[in-house]
């Protein structure tokens, strides 16, 4: 085998959900222990303790953090510790494509530490394998996925594998028709459906990438991420009707989520109207309270939406006491914050809230 590089290359292959979830291969059965693999609902780990969920490793703990840090530390010093190091990575879902590719090499290039590791050979082939697509390693990425071909011929696993090496070298018609095989034999694959949109995003038809998870929603209508992932999308192209209606599905399955409630509030803030701003300032409101009134963009938006709605009255309404109250409440917070965190800016905070004509 060749060598692999001490970083990720600039394209990186960004999949929407990974092939697998972290279980063994099992050399009892063609595709190991977990079967199809695909995951029991979403892209990201469980959530976190403030109820937030996790997604594609951007809310890991700050003690878990600080543990695969001091882990990579250790490993990058000659302390060892490679194997602890790889499995906190898969465990935590991170994306470290270019430590994971390192150390895993040196792992599986090794006989005695590969052997050692008994039926978890196979789900660090499979790691090290996504890692090099990341890092657009593809040679030793399909090095990685013979071994696994050899050992489980007929496994749909690794046939996923297979199907993100043909995204990874941009083999775009040849990968919907590998993932198009494997659907037939398994309509229920989640991983599949994922990749499908992971690919039409990637080509930049976020359009297609839309139709796709729609399709997959109507399946698995459960999966908090791929709402939020069509809400982000919705977005992104500015539909800001039906990037509302996934909030509202999120809010009603997950209601003690706040960044639901913040998404749809600034979501409602946009489509502007009376009725709209309304909604908004209570979904602001609403995150204030989830987080302790630690969220610096809902104390804004209760502004900015206040702002908004006498700008519409213009007067004709009495804002009633409570509106004033929460207003007023807002501002106090975002001064009491600015002046802890930030004292520089707080002139600029009061000028912005003067033009909002909000007063401290």
């Amino acid at each position: 085998m060749t060598s692999p590089p001490t970083k990720a290359g600039n394209d990186e292959v960004a999949p929407f959900a990974l092939v697998g979830d972290g279980a063994p291969y099992c050399s009892g059965g063609v595709d190991g222990c977990c079967g199809s693999s695909s995951r029991s609902s979403h892209i990201s780990p469980d959530s976190s303790s403030d109820k937030t969920p996790k997604r594609r490793g951007d809310m890991v703990s700050k003690t878990e953090e600080e543990q695969v840090n001091r882990l990579e530390n250790q490993v990058e010093n000659g302390g060892g510790g490679a194997w602890e190091y790889l499995c906190l990575v898969r465990k935590l879902k991170l994306r470290r494509a270019d430590k994971v590719l390192k150390y895993g090499f040196s792992v599986l290039n090794d006989p005695t530490k590969r052997s050692a590791l008994g039926p978890e050979e196979w789900t660090l082939y499979e790691q090290v394998a996504i890692a090099a697509m990341d890092c657009q390693r593809l040679d030793l990425a399909k090095e990685f996925i013979k071994v696994l071909q050899r050992k489980f011929p007929e496994s749909k696993r690794v046939g996923r594998l297979e199907a993100m090496l043909l995204e990874a070298k941009g083999l775009w018609a040849e990968a919907e028709k590998a993932h198009s095989s494997l659907l037939e034999d398994n309509q229920f694959d989640q991983v599949i459906h994922k990749r499908r949109v992971a690919m039409a995003k990637a080509q930049g038809n976020l359009a297609l990438a839309i139709e796709w998870l729609n399709k997959y929603l109507e399946i698995f209508m459960a999966d908090h991420d791929a709402w939020r992932e069509l809400a982000e999308i919705y977005v992104s192209l500015q539909m800001y009707k039906q990037a509302a209606f996934c909030y509202e599905e999120l809010i009603l399955s997950q209601p003690t989520v706040p960044l639901y409630h913040l998404a749809y509030a600034d979501v409602l803030y946009t489509l502007g109207g009376l009725e709209n701003l309304h909604a908004a300032k209570k979904y602001y409101a609403a995150t204030i309270d989830l987080t302790g009134g630690k969220n610096i963009r809902a104390l804004f938006g209760i502004c900015l939406c206040t702002a908004a709605i006498g700008q519409l009255t213009k007067g004709r309404n009495k804002e009633d006491k409570e509106s004033l109250e929460l207003q007023s409440l807002s501002a106090l917070a975002l001064e009491k914050v600015y002046k802890q965190q930030s004292p520089a800016k707080l002139s600029l905070l009061s000028s912005t809230l003067r033009s909002l004509k909000v007063s401290l």
